[in-house]
């Protein structure tokens, strides 16, 4: 296991014993604030991962808060930046993905999310961490490119946000599908006195990246019967060139040559594989029409084209949000409220200028793999018809187009209304509540740079039958040959839309049976109906074949869903000899989808206080998860993985058995149709996955357990350590082999399954693997949560506090089928690379905290362990250093200022030889550079 280095375990402890500690963040198990909108303060609440009324000093889970306070000291400007920061986040989707044509749709059935936030947990993926808004479902997100199963949370106004409630524990039982790694709950604000107002600008020390983020809310304090709170926010980001950062200005990191690899074999001079040779243009043709003598033989890398700068390292993005939350109180027993949000997110992506080419080998698209270049096209210089009997592939880049540029719009509508009340049975309250929820997610997304490739077709065909408005395509001139005449007839600006539609209605109530030696046996119990719809259209021009950049085709379906479900905590003893407190509690929920028929899930725990300063706990769960819309409908598309062919001898192949090295492996691309003599070399780092729903998938399930224990001394007030271990076995999981591995279990074991799975053309061209998603084998993940905290009170120097929030990851073993039966390949401590995933052994926050009069400061530390690439790449782990001044004045401390910089030491991402784009796991590592910023607040 990887450790923090020595000097920077010195440098943070001076620094703790320089400043002091204070009020934690991000902190483990730490208890919330009242949550006015369920309860008064005294009263018991409802605390996520259970929907028994108690008190959140009584958890049996492990759960995190994260509330305004922590969020504010952290500089970020999405909520979800601050949840990935927690130890035990996998990642998921961010700022820093620019994942749009360049790349093609994931191999998830969800299209590429661009633009969106999303939150994983323990690595499982963000399609199994189900999200809440105040405890109800929350609409999944659109990506315009398919039907996504899982949330964006860049659709959820911050100004709106109390507080999140992270549980790290299955909840199938208690919520329903979808929460098998855990359950994000995002508390909304339900009562404030007055205005409060805030102002946020940072941007990195290289002067990009500049961001703006303003948040506004009132209420009118609550003192009557009828609350409100309204609000709203802006946050604009600018993007970030991959071409400012070293790290990403060529495909290899932090390179400055294609002699590192990974540069295209789309040039803007051409490169044709044509009668037996490979050849491109010496310079581009201009004016005249080229000859066979302007071509010379291609060579790599040095005739290789560098895409890396054209890419965005974080993407622009604006956001605006509006939201209200009233309530009012009908009568003693019964209360109405509603919330509702509106969010329009616009974002952008770049890539390079289009690759583009045509020929058997191609492996781009149907129509322009069968695409020929007839003898009369007035520009072809060979005066025969280039077809399969003499032309494996021609590659173009569209440099005349300009980059791909790809604009999204999405619309978010989420509207609850509830009501809700009490009534006394005996000595005792019943609370109960009926709630309606409605939510839609539209997306639009314009794309510029694209070509028809059936008008495409008709421009290199014969002369004939290229009448006006056609204009002949001129494939053989080099860069600048492309006139503005032969672009305005092939070229189109493609519009997609996608959209996901949630309608849910439930019913609960809770209270007290009777009472035990320990205390009132809670029980609660409920019903709940949900029907979720989602669709995708893509271009009519790309949905008829046409698209030279990612095919699609339309995507539709629903499904609904009956439930109920009943929960009971048991507190058998307490106040007793080794047994201040144990109590047991259960759940039980019976599902009835309407796509993958029922299923019943459990979930048992037990509570133990043997002395008032120790709590130890364990919890089995059973979960459930029904294949998503995207998933069992999606249709097929492309992903452009990036690949290392073990039979290519191509510089920077990272393949961990190549072909000049291993006769086993010769052998089998030999037979596979890869010449013998060593000739062969990947024409293309990036190779097309086909990608895709099934409807025979079924649900997936999982088991899990939980145990753990808190311990904070009586004698050392203030300090508490917490630590749980976890083990989770995903069974049926949905998802796809992963390309690499299809292909070196074929080149290398001559699996027939892989290898089934495996097309090659021409000279053994590698053109596509196929990665449909399918319920493989399993998934095993076991690690260990430990948690220290410490907090004053006040104290001649002020408050002081520190936290220390660590994830140890012992095992990730994901299973998948073979034809002799299964394969494990273990995750822990390696980088998957495409699509990019980190899987560190060890993730750590430290958070040291000073407050005193009307100054604050917060130093933040985030740790990183060593990640293992295939091929031998070692990312060495980093430690990123945070820090932010605090200053309040005023009367009422009304007015509030913050200086902060974070990755304040310019620590740099390492490099990543695997990850798709960039050379950087946006999942994992922050981007290079200090980012500094300003912000103001005002309440009244």
């Amino acid at each position: 296991m990887s450790k923090l280095p020595q000097h920077l375990w010195i440098s943070c402890a001076s620094f703790a014993l320089a400043a002091g500690v204070a009020a934690p963040a991000l902190a483990q198990s730490n208890v919330p604030a009242d949550d006015q909108g369920s309860a008064t303060s005294g009263e018991d609440i409802i605390v996520t991962g259970s929907r028994i009324r108690r008190s959140p000093l009584e958890q049996d889970a492990p759960i995190v808060f994260v509330d305004q306070q922590d969020i504010a000291k952290t500089g970020l400007n999405s909520v979800n930046d601050v949840l990935q920061r927690l130890p035990s986040s996998g990642g998921g989707l961010n700022g820093k993905f620019n994942n749009s044509g360049n790349l093609g749709n994931p191999p998830d059935g969800g299209g590429v999310g661009a633009g969106s936030a999303e939150i994983d947990l323990r690595y499982l993926g963000s399609r199994r961490v189900l999200v809440l808004v105040d405890g109800i479902r929350y609409v999944n997100g659109a990506s315009a490119s398919g039907v996504p199963g899982s949330t964006d949370l860049n659709s959820i106004p911050e100004s709106a946000i109390e507080r999140v409630e992270v549980l790290q524990d299955g909840a199938s039982s208690i919520y329903g599908s979808d929460a098998i790694a855990g359950v994000v709950n995002i508390i909304t604000k339900k009562q404030q006195e007055g205005l409060m107002a805030a102002a946020q600008i940072g941007l990195y020390d290289r002067g990009d990246g500049a961001t703006q983020n303003y948040q506004l809310s009132w209420g009118n304090g609550g003192d009557g019967p009828l609350k409100i709170v309204i609000g709203g926010n802006y946050v604009k980001q600018e993007g970030v060139s991959a071409g400012a950062r070293d790290i990403s200005r060529f495909p290899a990191p932090y390179s400055d040559t294609c002699a590192d690899g990974g540069c295209s074999g789309f040039l803007p001079n051409g490169r044709y594989q044509v009668f037996g040779q490979d050849l491109t243009l010496s310079a581009p043709v201009l004016n005249r029409v080229s000859t066979p003598g302007d071509f010379r033989a291609f060579v790599s890398p040095d005739d290789r084209f560098n895409f890396g700068p054209y890419n965005y390292l974080q993407i622009p993005v604006e956001r605006y949000g509006v939201f209200g939350n009233l309530r009012y109180e009908i009568s003693d027993a019964v209360n109405f409220s509603t919330k509702l949000i509106w969010n329009q997110r616009k974002s952008k992506n770049q890539a390079a200028p289009l690759p583009f080419g045509i020929g058997q080998a191609a492996g781009l698209t149907p129509v322009l793999d069968a695409t020929t270049v007839h003898a009369t096209n007035p520009f072809n210089p060979f005066g025969v018809t280039l077809d399969a009997s003499n032309t494996d592939l021609i590659y173009r880049r569209f440099v005349e187009g300009g980059p791909r540029r790809f604009n999204q719009t999405v619309d978010t509508f989420y509207g609850v209304a509830t009501l809700d009340g009490d009534f006394a049975v005996g000595e005792g309250n019943w609370y109960w509540d009926v709630n309606a929820a409605y939510g839609k997610n539209k997306a639009k997304q314009t794309m510029f740079g694209n070509i028809n490739s059936n008008l495409l077709r008709q421009a290199l065909g014969p002369i004939a039958n290229c009448t006006n408005p056609c204009v002949p395509f001129n494939l053989f001139g080099g860069a600048g040959s492309i006139t503005q005449a032969m672009m305005d007839f092939v070229t189109f600006e493609q519009h997609d839309s996608s959209e996901n539609e949630l309608w849910d209605f439930t019913g609960n109530i809770t209270g007290s049976l009777f009472t035990l030696p320990g205390g009132d046996l809670g029980i609660a119990a409920g019903v709940e109906y949900r029907d979720l719809s989602g669709r995708f259209d893509p271009d009519p021009i790309v949905a008829a074949g046409f698209s030279s950049d990612i095919p699609a085709l339309p995507t539709r379906g629903s499904y609904s869903v009956w439930e109920g479900y009943a929960e009971l905590n048991a507190p058998l003893l307490a106040d007793t000899s080794f047994f201040q407190l144990l109590e047991l509690t259960g759940a039980v929920r019976f599902s009835d989808y309407s796509t993958s028929g029922s299923t019943w899930t459990f979930k048992g725990g037990v509570n133990w206080k043997p002395i008032d300063d120790l709590r130890l706990r364990a919890s089995y769960a059973e979960g459930f998860r029904a294949p998503s819309i995207g998933e069992l409908f999606g249709t097929q598309s492309r992903f452009d993985q990036q690949l290392d062919d073990p039979c290519s001898s191509h510089p920077g192949n990272t393949a961990p058995l190549r072909f000049q090295n291993d006769a086993t492996v010769r052998a089998n691309c030999v037979a596979a149709g890869v010449p013998a003599n060593g000739s062969y070399q990947q024409a293309n780092p990036q190779i097309s996955v086909l990608v895709g729903g099934n409807d025979d998938l079924d649900p997936e399930t999982s088991e899990s357990w939980i145990f753990g224990g808190v311990y904070s001394p009586s004698y050392f007030p203030g300090f508490s350590i917490e630590a749980n271990y976890y083990d989770i076995k995903v069974r049926g999981a949905i998802q796809s082999i992963d390309a690499e591995v299809t292909v070196t279990n074929c080149m290398v074991s001559n699996d027939p399954t892989a290898c089934a799975l495996v097309t090659r053309a021409g000279a053994g061209q590698l053109t596509q693997v196929v990665g449909l998603l399918q319920n493989i084998a399993g998934i095993n993940t076991d690690g260990l949560d430990v948690n220290l905290t410490y907090r004053t009170g006040e104290t001649g120097a002020g408050r002081f506090g520190f936290t220390w929030n660590n994830t140890f990851l012992f095992n990730y073993d994901v299973i998948v089928p073979t034809a002799g039966g299964t394969q494990v390949i273990s995750r822990e401590g390696t980088e998957q690379g495409s699509p990019s995933q980190g899987f560190p052994e060890w993730k750590s926050i430290g958070i040291i905290d000073w407050d005193k009069d009307d100054f604050g400061m917060t130093l933040t530390g985030r740790y990183v362990s060593e990640l293992d690439e295939a091929g031998g790449n070692v990312m060495k782990d980093r430690f990123y250093t945070d820090v932010q001044f605090r200053l309040t004045v005023g009367e009422d401390k009304d007015f509030g200022f913050a200086l902060g910089v974070n990755n304040i030491f310019n620590t740099t991402a390492p490099g990543c030889v695997t990850c798709d784009i960039n050379n950087f796991d946006p999942t994992t590592y922050d981007l290079n550079g200090r980012y500094l910023y300003a912000k103001a607040t005002f309440k009244m």
